[in-house]
């Protein structure tokens, strides 16, 4: 919650300046493109207000909004934009995605909480929605920090939050206009600047094959709509294949009959040139809690190895199908815009017997790193040593502190799988065996 890195929604590259071997994906950092949008939005912060030109003191928090469909770069935008501006608000960052990764908007009890538990304040157990939204307002209206709400489905989720001071600033992605809300002007965004749409495609393929046919290059981003996810799936798909040129690319997409955004039309190329397990490992990270894996998630799903399981995943990122996330350990987000394309492939491809035994095998694998979490701070014990001896290695931690790093980074999608299991309601044993696991590595 407090300032991390946000998803980036196939915008971001390498934050050395070093250009990925093509083959590889681009790692986080360096920014491309949205010049305009980014000097419009920071000319909006200083702009003054409609209260302040009727002479009255703002009682509110300005809320700037990045409006855009997924895959279009919004969360990558306003991750930029709140690089850009941090250093102005001495209190912090603050950071919250405000719907599930199948569009479920968050409860704002849970966003409250969260939000309170990143200022290190106590979030009274038993209150409402009301009452914990009205304690974040309280909380920040003696601060001067940025909130970036991410995701938002509607104004309300917004509006609740907001900071009573002008002190504090609000960005807020979301689909659309947040009717309800004053004195807010959208940055709706449409596709990158050609230029930056080709580095882009570069840092994926390299730069030989797009300065060797400009004109294919070109047309290529014009098939994209310049939109960033359908770039990085472009890239990806070439660098998958040195040989090919742009133009194949180019003409295969312009042969396709099928209708679609210009994102789900590489996609379905790019999904058809992979092997049957790697589609069918593709299709079950669709079931991946909160959108997020790890090389665990992925094994106990496709019911591979680890090992089999961390090179899918690479080889998914490489293809721009999979964000890698800047964590200590392995872990990837599938892009909000694919997660609907891989939900309809398990519909066709996949049995719904199948898809719960899938469901199954990554709960029970989360509750047995759950118990070697706890267990491997109990070596005094007899029969924790005993537990921790009989398990695979693959499940061990090697001492307490990489069991803590563990479960600090996989919380929200432990949290998430909690939630999950819970819903499911045909899964009822594990989802208490889940919560009391996750109760007790949490304590310890």
């Amino acid at each position: 919650m407090t300032d991390q890195a946000v998803d980036t929604d196939g915008a971001k590259a390498s934050s050395e300046g070093r250009r990925p071997a093509a083959g590889s994906a681009p790692t986080k950092g360096q920014f491309l493109g949205r010049t305009r949008e980014l000097k419009e939005l920071r000319a909006d912060i200083e702009r003054a207000g409609l209260d302040t030109i009727a002479g009255r003191k703002a009682p509110r928090a300005r809320v700037l909004l990045i409006a855009g469909r997924p895959g279009s770069g919004r969360s990558a935008l306003a991750g930029e934009l709140v690089r850009q501006v941090a250093e102005s608000y001495p209190d912090g960052v603050l950071r919250a995605r405000l719907a599930e990764p199948d569009g479920t908007p968050v409860p704002t009890e849970r966003t409250a909480r969260e939000l309170l538990t990143a200022l290190e304040l106590p979030a009274p157990p038993g209150a409402d929605a009301d009452d914990l939204s009205a304690a974040v307002r309280d909380a920040l209206a003696t601060r001067r920090a940025l909130l970036l709400l991410d995701d938002a489905t509607d104004a309300e989720q917004v509006d609740v939050l907001l900071p009573d001071t002008p002190e504090c600033l609000v960005v807020a992605v979301s689909g659309g206009p947040l009717t309800g809300i004053a004195d807010v002007r959208p940055c709706t965004l449409g596709g990158l600047d050609t230029k930056s749409a080709l580095e882009l495609l570069e840092r994926f393929a390299g730069s030989v094959r797009i300065t060797v046919d400009p004109l294919a290059a070109e047309g290529l981003v014009e098939e994209c709509a310049g939109q960033p996810a359908a770039l990085v799936l472009a890239g990806g798909w070439l660098a998958a294949r040195p040989t090919a040129a742009v133009a194949d690319l180019a003409k295969q997409l312009r042969a396709d009959g099928e209708e679609g955004s210009p994102s789900a039309r590489i996609f379905r190329l790019t999904y058809a040139g992979l092997s049957a397990t790697a589609a069918r490992t593709l299709r079950l990270l669709s079931l991946a809690p909160a959108g997020l894996a790890d090389p665990h998630t992925a094994s106990a799903l496709a019911g591979c190895s680890v090992d089999a399981a961390r090179e899918a995943l690479d080889d998914f990122a490489a293809l721009g199908l999979l964000r890698t996330l800047d964590s200590p350990l392995p872990q990837y987000e599938v892009p909000g815009f694919l997660l609907p394309l891989l939900r309809a492939l398990t519909e066709s491809e996949d049995r719904p017997a199948e898809l719960q035994l899938a469901r199954a095998r990554m709960l029970e694998r989360t509750v047995r790193l759950l118990a070697s979490c706890r267990a491997i701070t109990e070596t005094d014990s007899s029969p924790a040593r005993e537990k921790l001896a009989g398990m695979p290695r693959a499940l061990r931690f090697p001492n307490p502190r990489a069991a803590e790093d563990w479960l600090r980074v996989r919380q929200p999608a432990l949290l998430a799988a909690a939630r999950l299991a819970v819903a499911d309601g045909e899964l009822d044993t594990l989802a208490r065996r889940l919560m009391a696991a996750l109760v007790r590595a949490l304590v310890v």
